[in-house]
């Protein structure tokens, strides 16, 4: 080869890669971006983005800041009327709470502490790892009890059941512990004692696989407690347990009547249809702290999710697109999808201007491809969908669902809004526990599924 033709190809080459390299520095700086968003979100600082020290409020003021920084539009409280339909008007805000949609809701909450654990006092299951409160708990002063079993040895024995009915609960700890037991009768029988049909004053639940969390918007009557149990520390542990004779438990709640909560919404204005809106969504609470000291880091749900739609927005930011693009991030997800219900009962503009919804909901893997949800019902969109990430190979599958009411998307589509709610799939299994933390989040296909939905959006502007 020539020298000649070797300069030749050297300057193509170096061509070709100053093309690329904007383009790679962008997508590299969107997952740095990603990163810091999630480890602020997930951060002690957050609380768990719950209802504990306002960790709600505070993360609600990050994510308003970061549309502020993004020089994102608000829509104005009044609208204004032409022709009997109602439009929206868009408006840079003078304060941070101007992007804040308020609504209340009442919950459970766990602001100080709670243990369970064996004989008077002295011996405390770790609390997050081992032991979990049930999230409906009320408070209750240190109490020591005797302990009634709930076991196959009870339940398939017809001597042991008619002991076990017989026995005076008020003043025990039940104990449900359900290896060995199968069948529909039985487990009506195990249902019926974890919602205390026998009076006990306190339940107690072997889990053999990981604990999950939830929030409660109620207060029992009696407090409850899960612990983690694998099966080859079971005989063990009740050796242990009627060893002692007695367990102790205390719980500290405090339930919030009428909380205030809010969205976060913000939008970018379409140079050709600002009348027409694709929305993306994803909600930025979790379930916050299970106790002082204890609480729920929500990396990938749905810190990530976040890390996304802050990513769209300043991209949409910097490219101005055909159609309005809003970013709404949703409170009170986790307490039952509430954020997003109330928006729809109360919309900033009228839903049938949304031409599609993208929900955007655990997004920090994506080893095994992602999920749509309602892929099986808006068959055309998805198809396109799939088209695209077969011409740009992105993912290595996207998988297809009908109906879920498992997040923020439901309500809309059920007020007839096409919309759709991806999630990645593969990677850790952390979720609503104390372990889904930011350095375990791969974000393997986050850049992926990011160039993903850039052309995707495309192709729904056109449509």
């Amino acid at each position: 080869m020539s020298l000649i033709s070797v300069r030749t190809l050297l300057r193509f080459y170096l061509l070709i890669l100053s093309c690329f390299l904007p383009l790679l520095s962008c997508f590299s700086q969107d997952l740095e971006y990603a990163h810091k968003v999630i480890d602020t979100l997930a951060s002690p600082a957050m609380h768990g983005r719950g209802y504990v020290n306002d960790g709600d409020q505070i993360a609600a003021n990050y994510v308003a800041k970061e549309f502020e920084n993004f020089k994102l539009s608000k829509f104005q409280t009044k609208n204004v009327s032409l022709l009997g339909e109602t439009l929206p008007v868009l408006v840079k805000p003078d304060t941070l709470n101007q992007y804040f949609q308020n609504f209340n809701l009442s919950v459970n909450t766990f602001p100080s502490g709670w243990g369970i654990g064996l004989g008077a006092k002295d011996e405390l299951f770790p609390a997050g790892s081992i032991a979990q409160i049930n999230p409906a708990s009320p408070s209750i002063t240190l109490t020591k009890c005797k302990i009634i079993w709930l076991d196959s040895s009870v339940v398939y024995s017809q001597k042991k059941t008619s002991v076990f009915l017989k026995s005076r609960f008020e003043d025990k700890i039940l104990i449900i512990d359900s290896k060995g037991i199968t069948g529909i009768e039985n487990q009506k029988v195990l249902n019926e004692a974890r919602h205390n049909a026998y009076g006990a004053k306190c339940i107690v639940e072997f889990k053999n696989k990981k604990l999950t969390w939830d929030i409660a918007q109620q207060v029992n009557t009696f407090p409850s407690f899960d612990i983690l149990v694998p099966d080859s520390a079971n005989a063990t542990l009740h050796k242990r347990i009627n060893a002692t004779g007695t367990m102790h438990f205390y719980v500290e709640n405090k339930f919030l009547k009428e909380y205030k909560t809010q969205n976060v919404i913000a939008c970018v204005k379409g140079t050709q249809y600002p009348d027409s809106f694709i929305v993306f969504s994803a909600h930025y609470d979790h379930l916050g702290q299970m106790g002082k000291g204890i609480y729920m880091p929500g990396a990938n749900d749905n810190a990530s999710g976040c890390a996304m739609l802050l990513n769209l927005a300043s991209y949409y930011s910097k490219n101005p697109p055909v159609c309005s693009i809003v970013f709404m991030a949703f409170g009170a997800e986790e307490a039952g999808l509430l954020g997003s219900k109330f928006y729809v009962e109360h919309p900033f503009f009228p839903l049938k201007q949304i031409k599609f919804l993208i929900n955007l909901d655990l997004l920090g893997t994506g080893d095994e491809g992602i999920t749509v949800v309602n892929g099986a019902i808006y068959k055309t969109e998805f198809e396109a969908l799939v088209k695209l990430n077969e011409q740009k190979k992105y993912l290595t599958q996207i998988k297809s669902r009908g109906k879920a009411a498992n997040s923020d998307h439901y309500f809309f589509s059920e007020n007839g809004v096409k919309s759709f709610f991806i999630y990645t799939l593969g990677g850790i299994k952390a979720y609503h526990d104390i372990y889904d933390r930011p350095e375990t989040l791969p974000l393997t296909k986050f850049e992926d599924v990011f160039r993903l939905l850039i052309d995707f959006t495309d192709f729904l502007e056109l449509k």
